[in-house]
């Protein structure tokens, strides 16, 4: 446990550093919400993935590989081809347009590019950024404290206000900058302690039979990649919920952002390589723990069914104790911490800026100067990551027996299903209009609850809408609202 504590410390102090450091390089709000636009492609591409991949590579991806086995590796090709689609097609064109606008937000490029004469597409952008922001951040404390409980024997009410107040420190210090360098940093955690444990585990599992055969001896449906089932059309639903995962890099907000804050276009060439890479072996790495993991308790006469009920925090720190040394798995509890933090500090900051500079200054102060705006900033971040840390201490008291994969998948969706269709329409779809833009927006949002809490509920289709999850139908019907609304309200021509 010492060991564990030590490797922590040490962890939570090179993240103060780099907020301290960050800190002397914030000048103005852009400095603040974008870095200055100078971020280097590697810092950026890192920080899009760690921030991208969050808790759910290392506590979701990791437990749907011991769920549903081989076929959870449709999550790596879907979430591959999203990252690919995003660096090679849409980055460059996103970073032309939103330097020739200015822009320090997402809503602000979305004004800009519409020429909007109200603050309808700014205020919408702003109010669903700050509703999934809050859902989105209080599952990963949430996911916090469950993995300090799990991984330290520490009081979940305790590891989840600790974890809370460590991201805390480094933002309200060092802004976006901190959160860049910092993600660099736990980005590198991430994929070393990823590749890492499945090689090992590989190694050390002593099978006759080999790894896909014990799968098999365990369930045949664990061993088809086409889900197993006997319905062909629920086979098809799996898959397609699955790869639609990667939907979310199209488009999100909390991704896009480092594209504004990149130096420049031949560094998201480079960029591209590097996310890209990472993301193949970063997820192909968690589902293949999930895998290993599911042979390795059934072979160590462990109940199978308990894999179900556990959260990927205990798989990992199952797995670490196992088949790593003592001081590899101290580490490894920074690894998973640092896969949670690095979206909660993202997601803080941009919804901070939706507030303060989507809400605040440009609807009603725009007289504000950078020095008030920056100060503002900072405590309206303690805000929401206040409000976040209490929804998550509710909704643990309320639901003890919660999974917050689910919730996290939740808020990821809502994001994606509100903000990916508007800025893919917006870069290759030039009539696109702004009430297209405002019908895909308002439909994407709506449509998350919708699938989830009543589509998923019918007796008839709700098994298959179940296994697509809310995502993808979403996704297209946010499409085709902003399509037919754009052919009723086409764009005026200036």
């Amino acid at each position: 446990m010492l060991t564990k504590i030590i490797a922590l410390c040490i962890y939570v102090l090179i993240l103060f550093l780099i907020g301290y450091v960050a800190s002397k390089r914030i000048k103005n709000i852009s400095d603040y919400y974008v870095g200055g636009k100078k971020i280097g492609y590697w810092a950026v591409a890192f920080s899009a993935r760690a921030t991208g991949e969050s808790g759910w590579i290392l506590i979701g991806l990791t437990g749907m590989g011991a769920l549903a086995g081989l076929s959870a590796y449709w999550v790596v090709v879907g979430e591959v081809l999203g990252v690919a689609i995003s660096w090679l097609f849409m980055a460059k064109p996103f970073k032309r347009l939103t330097d020739k606008y200015d822009s320090v937000t997402v809503p602000d490029y979305l004004e800009s590019h519409f020429n909007t004469k109200t603050h309808w597409l700014r205020g919408i952008s702003a109010t669903v950024l700050s509703i999934f922001v809050v859902i989105y951040v209080s599952s990963q404390i949430d996911a916090t404290g469950i993995a300090f409980e799990s991984m330290l024997d520490m009081n979940y009410f305790h590891g989840a206000i600790l974890g809370f107040l460590i991201v805390l420190v480094y933002i309200f210090i060092g802004g976006f900058v901190a959160v860049v360098w910092s993600d660099l940093f736990q980005g590198f955690l991430m994929f070393l302690g990823l590749v890492l444990l499945p090689i090992v585990s590989w190694i050390a599992i002593d099978t006759d039979a080999g790894m896909v055969q014990e799968l098999h001896d365990i369930d045949p449906a664990l061993t088809s990649l086409w889900g197993g089932q006997t319905d062909t059309w629920l086979n098809i639903a799996t898959i397609l919920g699955f790869a639609a995962i990667g939907l979310g890099f199209l488009g999100s907000p909390q991704v896009y952002v480092r594209f504004m804050s990149i130096k420049n276009e031949t560094e998201i060439t480079k960029g591209s390589r590097v996310a890209i890479l990472f993301t193949l072996l970063t997820d192909f790495a968690a589902v293949s723990i999930g895998v290993l993991a599911r042979v390795f308790f059934t072979e160590s006469g462990q109940d199978p069914e308990m894999i179900f009920g556990i959260g990927g925090a205990d798989v990992l720190g199952m797995m670490t104790e196992n088949f790593l040394p003592l001081v590899l798995t101290a580490i490894y509890v920074a690894i998973i911490l640092s896969a949670i933090m690095s979206t909660i500090d993202s997601l803080l900051v941009m919804a901070s800026s939706a507030i303060v500079r989507d809400f605040y200054q440009k609807i009603f102060r725009p007289d504000l100067s950078n020095s008030q705006l920056t100060k503002t900033s900072r405590w309206v971040t303690l805000g929401i990551a206040l409000l976040a840390l209490g929804l998550a201490m509710v909704i643990a008291i309320v639901a003890p027996e919660r999974q917050v994969f689910w919730v996290i998948i939740f808020g990821w969706s809502g994001i994606a299903a509100t903000f990916c269709p508007v800025i893919i329409l917006s870069l290759f779809w030039k009539a696109y209009s702004e009430a297209g833009a405002i019908a895909s927006m308002i439909s994407g949002f709506l449509s998350v609850a919708v699938v989830k809490f009543v589509l998923q509920e019918s007796k008839t289709l709700g098994v298959y809408f179940e296994k697509i999850d809310v995502l993808l139908p979403s996704f297209l019907i946010a499409l085709g609202f902003g399509w037919l609304f754009t052919k009723l309200f086409p764009r005026r021509v200036s």
